[in-house]
């Protein structure tokens, strides 16, 4: 393994276990699901050689940190993490998440949510059992919001999981600022995981962990692959890709129902390309620095399918976080 460059390592919330400032987000590579109401919630077919060669990729290159979910493939993501780690499992610092159920049988479809505790601590053995490990270093609530009463009950099983070892530290994936100052004001909480890119920030969250001194696990680094400037007006996505459907559901506008990028994102990417590639930069690359610069306790989790996207990704480290004056041309630019 590597050393971290310009790019200093970060710590898991309060305890003393170190993050590579990097980390894989393993979506992706669970290959396609369907949700409940048949509608596709993965990011279609992948090769699963070739998402083991690129997550040993990004190994050997120095990421320690990796973050999936029970739902991703329908545990296919956290069986092949598994394989791909094979012995350096114990190595890494992996996170993964639950509060959605599925079928785990093949068909790989998703059933709703579900956070009982008898459902958590089910959930929770299944994901030892397809990571092959004794503990989850961090088990993150999946489901976005929840009601007071619920969300309190929920972090309460994790009280208990984390007392009885199976899990040291937990967090919750959650865009809502209110919701998660709830959680974060319980020292129990480690991490809060988050949407956060140079287009699109969640108001008050990184603030809310560096208050707290919490992880902030950021996710849609790369605004769902739309800052690596691939998705131009004539771009078109699959029809098992979930982006092809975000506008319908609810779930963003980057992408057009064709699968063309929106007219107004490329504008504002377009405005900031030179920027964010100033110094041989990539344009994913200059999106991961801005990251880093926002503040130290951001721990971007970048998707990938091949292991050229691990290599690019993980080559921002050696370009470590924007200058000042770089962040301060980008609020500019973006009228901030």
């Amino acid at each position: 393994m590597t050393t971290y460059y310009e790019t200093p390592p970060r710590r898991l919330g309060l305890s003393s276990i170190s993050l590579s400032p990097l980390g894989l987000g393993c979506w992706a590579i669970g290959g396609p699901t369907v949700g409940d109401d048949g509608r596709v919630t993965g990011w279609g077919d992948v090769d699963d050689g070739e998402s083991i060669r690129a997550i040993q990729r990004g190994f050997e290159l120095g990421v320690t940190f990796f973050d999936t979910a029970d739902s991703y493939g329908a545990g296919h993501s956290e069986r092949l993490l598994a394989r791909a780690l094979g012995l350096h499992n114990e190595e890494v610092v992996i996170a993964t998440k639950f509060g959605w159920t599925f079928d785990d049988d093949g068909s790989r479809r998703g059933h709703g949510m579900n956070v009982s505790p008898a459902y958590i601590r089910s959930a929770c053995h299944a994901s030892l059992r397809r990571l092959q490990r004794d503990d989850i270093d961090l088990y993150q609530l999946h489901v976005g919001s929840l009601p007071d009463a619920q969300a309190d009950e929920v972090v309460e099983t994790l009280e208990s999981l984390q007392a009885e070892g199976l899990i040291r530290h937990f967090g919750w994936s959650c865009d809502v600022v209110e919701q998660a100052r709830r959680w974060a004001d319980r020292v129990t909480c480690s991490a809060l995981q988050f949407i956060c890119n140079v287009l699109q920030e969640t108001p008050g969250m990184i603030e809310l962990c560096e208050q707290n001194r919490m992880t902030a696990v950021i996710r849609s680094p790369l605004a769902s692959g739309f800052l690596s400037g691939k998705y131009g007006a004539d771009a078109r996505l699959p029809g098992d890709d979930w982006r092809a459907q975000a506008v319908e559901r609810g779930w963003g506008d980057l992408f057009n129902p064709d699968g063309s990028g929106n007219a107004r994102w490329l504008a504002q990417l377009d405005a900031l390309r030179e920027v964010l590639t100033d110094g041989g930069r990539t344009l994913v690359q200059g999106a991961l620095g801005w990251l880093w610069a926002r503040s130290r306790v951001t721990v971007p989790i970048t998707g990938f399918r091949t292991v050229a996207q691990v290599e690019e990704n993980v080559g921002a480290m050696n370009f470590g976080p924007l200058s000042a004056a770089h962040m301060a041309r980008i609020d500019q630019i973006l009228g901030r």
